[in-house]
């Protein structure tokens, strides 16, 4: 079974086994990272009580990440909140203020610096992530066409802030790793195109675990790993950001077949509003 936690699990262990440092985007922001390493970003849309879990596995890993929490009551819960920001994660704001305010962009400004003052009341909050909102047609970063939120103290924004010449960029978007054929928002535009003329592109769990396998064995023996139909060699970065929404990853059977369901449901949807 993939997008179980356990498999979760696997992935983060194939990454720190083979010398990538686990750590949050304020670090990337602030240049305390290695030469490799894996921005580790989850996006707490739903179900705050897995986040809560997946951010427990990845303490006991010695793995540090980001968790954005959104400021409606289906992620936000104070409790976890700061329960996470006790084991030395990172806390974000996951905005939506467009959406939230119809397009109205004084009274998102006005939305975003108040939810921003209530999270910041739980924890540190240096940094804040767009809520994508497939179904909206407002896009959250037009709000800073306008407004800036370094204003405020942020210091980064992972879609605006990131020099993705330098990086690879992961999503479980629409539960698979190649979501990006489905997705309205989560996505990187040009830099996806290269990534796959690089043959960097993975549908399950299982292919990125292997590739991070096969290119630690590649570094550490200094043989050739996987490689292109061209013959030209596949590795994966060594620096790279992953995102995941932890509500999609089911231990139990139950859970995990109803996620199944209702995430291709949602790709049949979201694959429409992409074009």
């Amino acid at each position: 079974m993939d997008f179980t936690i356990g498999k979760y699990c696997e992935i983060i262990a194939a990454f720190k086994e083979g010398g990538w440092q686990g750590c949050g985007f304020d670090e990337l922001c602030e240049d305390r990272v290695g030469e490799r390493f894996v921005v580790l970003r989850h996006d707490v849309d739903l179900r705050p009580r897995m986040s809560l879990a997946v951010a427990r596995k990845e303490h006991e890993m010695g793995m540090r990440a980001s968790y954005y929490f959104r400021a409606v009551p289906e992620s936000w819960d104070e409790g976890i909140i700061r329960e996470i920001a006790a084991m030395g994660h990172e806390v974000g704001y996951h905005y939506e203020s467009m959406t939230t305010c119809d397009g109205d962009v004084d009274l998102a400004w006005d939305d975003f610096r108040r939810n921003l003052e209530r999270l910041r009341s739980l924890a540190m909050v240096k940094t804040i992530c767009m809520h994508g909102s497939p179904r909206s047609k407002y896009d959250s970063k037009e709000l800073w066409r306008k407004y800036d939120y370094r204003s405020l103290g942020v210091i980064g924004e992972p879609y605006l802030d990131t020099d993705w010449s330098t990086m690879f960029y992961l999503t479980d978007t629409g539960r698979r790793w190649d979501g990006y054929k489905v997705s309205v928002r989560d996505k990187i535009p040009v830099w996806q195109d290269v990534w796959n003329k690089q043959g960097l592109v993975f549908h399950g769990s299982d292919e990125v675990i292997a590739r991070v396998r096969q290119t630690t064995t590649a570094i550490r023996s200094e043989e050739p790993g996987a490689r292109n139909s061209d013959g030209s060699e596949v590795m994966m970065p060594e620096r790279v950001m992953m995102t995941t929404h932890p509500q999609r990853w089911y231990d139990n059977n139950a859970g995990w077949l109803k996620e199944l369901v209702m995430q291709n449901v949602k790709n049949v949807v979201k694959r429409m509003l992409a074009r």
